[in-house]
């Protein structure tokens, strides 16, 4: 799929350039901005008691956080040392010592506190059990729990067992074992994070251009004409990835964000490991194009309008047609389907005016070179597939993918969550390649035991199943979840906690607790201690957005005495379920595993090879589609007609979309967001709209729907009228469980919502009356 190799990192210019300077205030001093300096110097206090294993984790490990790809303190991007504060806030996950037990003997307490409190409690020591009617944990020994555990899977129906694997470190190895061992036990239903997050993406691509991956590099930012973030903020959830702003702004590309927010962290930035930005900040987007929650498609669908009207005056000035006749079908579809849109419809749904959108298509007319960037702001709603098709679409018609300085980036959020489906690890893939026909015989030829044929689950519909009457075929009996809380990162947390409290059996496996640990089950809840990355036998391998594999070596420093490595466990588990087979399913080492993957996969082929600290090797060369010469059937990309979604806001209500603040996937690391000092219940509202609600900053506010109530305080922001934003996972009490994207499962976090005054709300509103007011809003809005 790839020829062309990487290059390995470039020099980055740090010469100065007043033009992009964010302020004349040395420090940004009086900003509202991150506190780069005093939070490294919390980070180093907090970890005072293990500063030499902090260290080396730092140095000497690729980076847990977020999926750039830092390897110890440097990348393929960029010459120099790349630190940031998401990589320290989660360093403390790994040197902890073990929790004191005294913590085991009373659940109560531990009910009392946060997720974040429960984090600074220190690392689970040993398996530990809790019973119905228990108010404590007792400690069990590895034989008593996977014993436990492999009776009950071997007393109930493969279609009740259920797996989960979370993002924030896991590696390669784990997630293959997983996907294996899954399957050894006679189970599809396996999921994990990234599926969550980014699944549209992958079908989505594979669809318009057949991969499921970036085509393209970061390298490739710096340089292009025009880089394209749409519902991405990675100056927030990629730090690092600032630096590469910096040299593409440097480089003279134009940065555009296509988001409802003016984001603050995309409009100018304090860089701390380039002396000028670090003192006077960087001025980051070019421009910000304010689309309506949803609104992506009908934007799209207008900026493809204007191409076609502008081709019809002058034929090549807007789209490539060389490139259209060589490598791209269904240009004649797509035109008739675009020119019959009423610009009418694309303004109300996009939210943006027609001259606005001109501006737009015209910059991308005019560049010869464009890289889209997109994150899940456009992959979170029930039609995130259809989203990314669109952007594909965009990136087809001007021929931006496969070759450099253009390309189609879903850029990931976590360090592990790339290499999840490549490994095997959802319902809807096996190790390289979908779950289909062909690719079960070629894994079951390599794996030597017969894979089940029948789909599994996504893990929302597993939990779901959870409370389906005894006797039903999907029932979920047995939940196993490597980390993951899903009191907080799923819709409408208390039907999740009925679902978690109707499993017989669930086990956690992870390096501490969170709030989901403490719900309790209908049997027994196991809790497995687990070792992070940094602490794998053998070392572990993770893949970037970019497909680069890193090689992440045992590093060395205190241990939890009997914390097991993840892959070893399910191993372990596997023999005691099967021992009459368990030699199908064995692996003496991690290098082992790495050759197999190598086998299973063949665009890993490669991995088996790393072994030493800083080894790396990427996937697929340079840029996917190379050329323009795609993997699909034909060899040609494929443009798609994309519908604008009816997304039916009733009069009086707005769009409502789940937003981070200071914190790391659920993690979170402080209540006021660094970037807009907005602090955890603070509902971001343009303030015309507030005015015309008699609603004044700081006032206490309501938000509702049929699904929920959130009560919170008016911020004013430069939001796009008509749409507010509320933290996650505070504000998931007003977001629709059960509503899921068609073509790839991930749940739909955005709807339609009322705003009113807290008193006014309080005064005259029981529940029933909410609910009879709402009852019609069936809308769930992206």
């Amino acid at each position: 799929m790839g020829k062309t190799k990487h290059g390995g990192p470039i020099k980055l210019d740090t010469s100065w350039k007043p033009s992009l300077w964010a302020s004349l205030m040395p420090m940004g001093l009086g900003k509202i901005k991150p506190h780069h300096i005093r939070d490294t110097m919390k980070v180093a206090y907090d970890n005072r008691d293990n500063l030499g294993y902090a260290y080396r984790i730092l140095t000497q490990g690729v980076c847990d956080g977020c999926a750039l790809g830092v390897s110890g303190l440097y990348d393929q991007t960029l010459t120099g040392p790349h630190l940031c504060t998401t990589r320290l806030n989660v360093l403390r996950l790994n040197t902890m010592s073990a929790m004191d037990a005294k913590w085991f003997e009373d659940v109560n307490a531990l009910r009392k506190l946060s997720s974040e409190e429960l984090r600074k409690l220190g690392r689970i020591p040993y398996p530990l059990s809790r019973k119905p009617g228990e108010n404590k944990f007792t400690r069990i020994s590895w034989d008593e729990a996977l014993n436990r555990i492999a009776t009950k899977i071997k007393n109930i129906s493969p279609k009740q067992l259920a797996f989960f694997l979370t993002a924030r470190g896991i590696t390669n190895e784990v997630y293959y074992t997983a996907a294996k061992m899954a399957r050894f036990l006679g189970t599809n239903n396996i999921d994990n994070a990234s599926r969550i997050c980014h699944s549209p993406s992958k079908t989505a691509l594979k669809r318009s251009v057949g991969i499921g991956a970036s085509s393209c590099n970061y390298q490739d930012w710096i340089g292009t004409d025009v880089l394209v973030f749409w519902g991405s903020v990675p100056g927030n959830n990629q730090p690092v990835s600032t630096k590469y702003m910096y040299a593409a702004k440097k480089a003279g590309t134009k940065i555009i964000l296509i988001n409802p927010y003016r984001e603050p962290a995309m409009e100018k930035y304090w860089i701390p490991s380039v002396p000028d930005s670090a003192l006077f900040g960087t001025k980051i987007a070019d421009d910000f194009y304010q689309v309506n929650i949803g609104g992506d498609i009908a934007f799209m669908n207008g900026v493809m309008k204007i191409w076609f009207e502008m081709e019809e005056a002058k034929p090549g000035s807007a789209i490539n047609h060389e490139f259209i006749k060589e490598h791209a079908n269904g240009i004649e579809e797509l035109r008739k389907h675009v020119m019959n849109e009423s610009w009418d419809k694309i303004i109300q749904s996009s939210g943006l005016s027609r001259e606005r959108i001109k501006e737009f298509a015209q910059l991308l007319a005019n560049s010869k070179n464009g890289v889209f960037v997109w994150s899940m702001g456009l992959t979170q709603h029930k039609f995130g597939t259809d989203n990314i098709s669109q952007v594909a679409n965009l990136a087809i018609l001007r021929g931006f993918f496969g070759r450099k300085h253009t390309g189609l980036m879903p850029i990931r959020g976590h360090s592990g969550v790339q290499g999840s489906g490549e490994m095997g690890a959802d319902p809807f893939s096996l190790p390289g390649g979908d779950f289909e026909e062909k690719s079960w015989d070629r894994i079951e030829k390599i794996w030597n035991f017969p894979i089940p044929k029948w789909q599994g689950d996504i893990v929302g519909i597993t939990l779901e199943n959870a409370v389906l009457p005894d006797g039903h075929e999907r029932k979920t009996r047995l939940f196993y979840t490597s980390g993951g809380n899903f009191l907080e990162t799923m819709p409408d947390p208390d039907f999740m906690e009925k679902c978690l409290e109707s499993v017989e059996l669930r086990v956690h496996q992870d390096i501490i607790f969170n709030t989901s640990t403490l719900v309790d089950a209908k049997e027994e809840v196991i809790v497995l201690p687990a070792m992070t990355r940094y602490e794998q036998p053998g070392g572990g391998t993770s893949t970037s957005t970019e497909r680069m594999v890193y090689f992440s070596a045992e590093v060395e420093g205190p241990r939890i005495e009997e914390a097991r490595s993840e892959w070893e466990i399910y191993v372990d588990l596997a023999a005691r379920v099967n021992p009459e087979k368990k030699h199908l399913m064995h692996f003496s080492n991690a290098a082992e595993i790495r050759a197999e993957i190598a086998l299973a996969n063949p665009n890993y082929d490669g991995i088996q090879h790393l072994k030493n600290r800083g080894d790396v090797f990427q996937w697929g060369g340079a840029w996917l589609c190379e050329d323009g010469v795609c993997p699909t059937p034909d060899g040609r990309a494929n443009l798609i007609p994309i519908e604008i979604p009816d997304l039916n806001k009733p009069e009086g209500h707005f769009y409502v979309t789940t937003r981070r603040g200071k914190q790391f996937n659920s993690m979170v690391y402080s209540k006021k967001d660094p970037f807009n000092n907005a602090d955890r219940y603070d509902i971001l509202i343009n303030a015309e709209d507030a005015k015309e609600l008699r609603i004044a900053e700081g006032e206490n506010i309501v938000v509702y729907n049929k699904y929920g109530t959130f009560q919170g305080r008016a911020k004013f922001e430069d939001t796009r009228r008509g749409n507010i934003q509320v933290h996650w996972p505070e504000g998931n009490v007003l977001i629709p469980k059960g509503v899921y994207e068609t073509y790839a499962g991930i749940p739909e976090y955005n709807t339609a919502v009322k705003v009113e005054k807290a008193d006014t709300f309080h005064a005259n509103k029981d529940l029933k009356y909410v609910e009879r007011e709402v009852e019609d809003l069936e809308v769930n809005v992206g």
